[in-house]
């Protein structure tokens, strides 16, 4: 039988795969196989899938490719690369480009978080901050703090630890007997009640960071290594800290000797108009994790950003001792990190963030006319990123989103559904046109689905 069948009729450029071996992730495979949507192409703002069709990007990819696609000084720093040596090992070995690339990004991370350790995701980024913080509380002669505390509605990948920490409802109780033992959770931070519909950060919710104090009364802060949030939560819907709620988290910790960590997986590398949600809200953390636009999506890479008290920390011993048991056979990969050099290069040259920050208020007015629509009872944004939420369809929860989310694509737009959620974040490329385009898509689609 032939790997490949064509669908359709007509003079289609592309034929269409057997599509019954791929397992997909996060996908309901057999809806998606019954009527799948498949990208051959892509560049700037847009995709082009398997029938010619252009599609405007309204996600990044998935959070990923802030610089737009199709850049050709990434093609061509990994071409150089790959060609010059694909694979180097990291295991007691180095070679000169995971050493330039950890000296860049030193140069745009937090006053004080000047080291990084290398990974291949975010799932694993997490992961490693984690084992981070039992280390340097090891070392630092504390070794009784072991217990997590993540926040509901929180996301942190699909590894045990990401998913233990995590707060979705969905990605824990499937392995809920496998997860990690002594973790807590802190509430989340939407309130629609109060909050509909702010333009930024919403001003009520503060007092729900005080719950971590009443945590740490109940479990003991010399019980407690680590406590670990997104600033924006964004695969949950694009969930907003409330003004202040950051800082406070800041200052309770510091208060107790607890480590803050900052998922910035998604929030990393422009998103909010700055390199990091810490440098826009002022807030450093003690680990931030990234991953996705590190190198514009382009080849699977991580890093988490250290302090350099944990790193010292951990460092205080003989010279021949492995100081931290963990690591990736691919950490620093140089292929990756030559398409995160080219990455890094476009964002400074193009001055990418500082552009972000200026189309803020032009995407906030954009996203925020949809108010008074059919079924949308909140709309949230900050930075080049917004959620609009929309009521349940009394088919079922989750069924309206998707529904809008189809229409979207199938007209020409692609947008992230999350339940009853829309998620819209741009490329940090994206004009002021191809705004009010992803605008009318979503517009159009609330109408049509109802």
């Amino acid at each position: 039988m032939s790997a490949y069948q064509h669908k359709g009729t007509g003079d289609l450029s592309q034929t269409w795969p057997n599509m019954a071996h791929y397992w997909m992730p996060f996908t309901a495979n057999k809806q998606f196989k019954t009527n799948p949507r498949l990208l051959v192409s892509a560049q700037g703002m847009y995709y082009t899938d398997i029938e010619g069709n252009k599609v405007l990007d309204a996600t990044a990819g998935l959070w990923c490719c802030n610089a737009g696609h199709g850049r050709a000084e990434i093609s061509e720093a990994v071409s150089k690369q790959i060609s010059q040596m694909d694979y180097a090992p990291s295991f007691q070995m180095g070679h000169p480009l995971a050493f330039e690339l950890a000296h860049k990004l030193s140069e745009m991370s937090p006053d004080g978080l000047d080291h990084v350790f290398f990974t291949n995701s975010g799932s694993e980024s997490v992961d490693t901050a984690l084992k981070m913080a039992l280390c340097y509380h090891r070392a630092n002669g504390q070794a009784s703090r072991t217990r997590f505390i993540g926040r509901e509605l929180g996301y942190h990948g699909v590894g045990f630890g990401g998913i233990s920490v995590g707060g979705i409802s969905n990605n824990r109780k499937t392995f809920s007997q496998q997860l990690l033992q002594g973790v807590d959770h802190l509430p989340h931070t939407l309130d629609i009640a109060n909050n509909a519909f702010s333009h930024g950060l919403p001003s009520h919710g503060l007092d729900k960071a005080e719950v971590l104090e009443q945590l740490i009364t109940l479990h003991g802060a010399e019980n407690i290594a680590a406590v670990i949030v997104e600033p924006m939560s964004g695969s949950a819907g694009v969930i907003l800290p409330p003004q202040g709620y950051l800082k406070r988290l800041r200052e309770i910790t510091q208060k107790h000797g607890i480590l803050l960590i900052f998922d910035e997986v998604i929030t990393g590398f422009g998103r909010l108009g700055a390199a990091f949600a810490s440098e826009r809200w002022q807030v450093t953390p003690d680990m931030i994790t990234t991953a996705k636009a590190i190198n514009n999506g382009a080849i699977p890479m991580g890093a988490v950003f250290v302090s350099n008290t944990i790193h010292d920390t951990c460092m205080d011993g003989p010279d021949e001792l492995i100081e931290f048991f963990h690591g990736y056979t691919y950490s620093g990969h140089p292929v990756a990190a030559a398409s995160a050099l080219a990455t890094l290069s476009i964002y400074e040259n193009e001055q990418l963030f500082e552009r972000a920050k200026n189309l803020e208020t032009y995407f906030e007015q954009a996203v925020h006319s949809l108010k008074g629509l059919p079924n949308v009872i909140d709309i949230r944004n900050t930075g080049l990123v917004a959620g609009i939420q929309f009521a349940p369809s009394d088919k079922g929860v989750g069924k309206r989103g998707y529904g809008i989310f189809d229409h979207c694509f199938r007209n020409g737009a692609l947008v992230r559904a999350t339940a009853d959620i829309i998620a819209l974040s741009p490329p940090l490329i994206v004009e002021k046109s191809q705004i009010d385009d992803m605008v009318n898509h979503l517009s159009d689609a609330i109408h049509a689905v109802g």
